[in-house]
């Protein structure tokens, strides 16, 4: 996903997960069409204030069934457009949840945490809300410290920090959006979080996700493309309609 406010921050998160995705092999080229997979499986997309106002409807009468949006980053930012973003959706009749850009070199993962619930990363088991959504991936403000300048332990701590306030608060696991890459390489290919927390995996690329990140056997939800028929990122849900709905009522 991305930083979404001053300076331009999609074109240029678009341009560094294009060279990330090319020089670490992690999933070629953009997609011309949607993976074989998108047949039997629910289709969404993420946004952020980069799509400003969202034409629900439409996302909809083009197969959209669920949504991500950009809530917060860090402690000081909030997406301007998330009100008719998340609101939105749900008219439409989507399933939606809201997601984090993690900073985690400005402020400890408790205290980001309760920013984001406090600003739209809540949940409650309705049948509509998907689980909050931690974003964590390279460092876009930084080629120098790609890992946010964290030790691979203080990283996974970060983490374990953010998803312990997030459950006290919500009384639900964060989904963990990352790549493999990023993954394995800084927090050390951790492996404790695929045992509770679902896994958001981001990989361009036609023939599938990959290998996933250490700990996981299987994915939840796939970003398989940044650009496509429906506003945002294009993502597949691993299971069926009813399996969605089920995990937004908290099963």
């Amino acid at each position: 996903m991305a930083r979404d406010h001053l300076p331009s921050s999609r074109l240029r998160r678009r341009r560094l997960l294009t060279a990330s995705v090319a020089a670490l092999a992690l999933g070629g080229t953009v997609l011309a069409e949607v993976p074989a997979a998108a047949a039997s499986r629910p289709k969404g997309h993420d946004v952020s204030s980069h799509q400003k106002n969202v034409n629900w409807a439409s996302a909809k009468a083009k197969g959209a069934r669920f949504a991500y949006v950009k809530a917060t980053e860090s402690t000081t930012y909030r997406n301007p457009y998330f009100a008719q973003q998340y609101n939105g959706s749900r008219k439409a009749g989507l399933i939606r949840g809201a997601y984090h850009f993690a900073l985690p070199d400005k402020s400890s993962g408790k205290a980001q945490a309760a920013y984001f619930v406090r600003n739209g990363g809540g949940w409650r088991g309705d049948g509509w809300t998907l689980p909050p959504a931690l974003d964590i991936e390279y460092n876009p403000y930084s080629k120098k410290h790609k890992c946010y300048g964290l030790s691979k332990a203080r990283m996974t701590a970060w983490i374990r920090s953010f998803s312990n306030e997030v459950v006290r608060l919500t009384g639900r696991r964060p989904v963990i959006y990352t790549t493999t890459h990023w993954w394995n390489t800084c927090t050390g290919s951790n492996r404790a979080f695929g045992r509770d927390h679902a896994l958001w995996i981001a990989r361009y690329s036609r023939s599938g996700t990959g290998t996933l990140p250490a700990g996981w056997s299987s994915w939840t939800f796939w970003q398989y493309d940044n650009g496509g028929t429906l506003p945002g990122d294009q993502n597949l849900f691993n299971g069926s309609l009813d399996r969605l709905k089920a995990l937004a009522r908290g099963r």
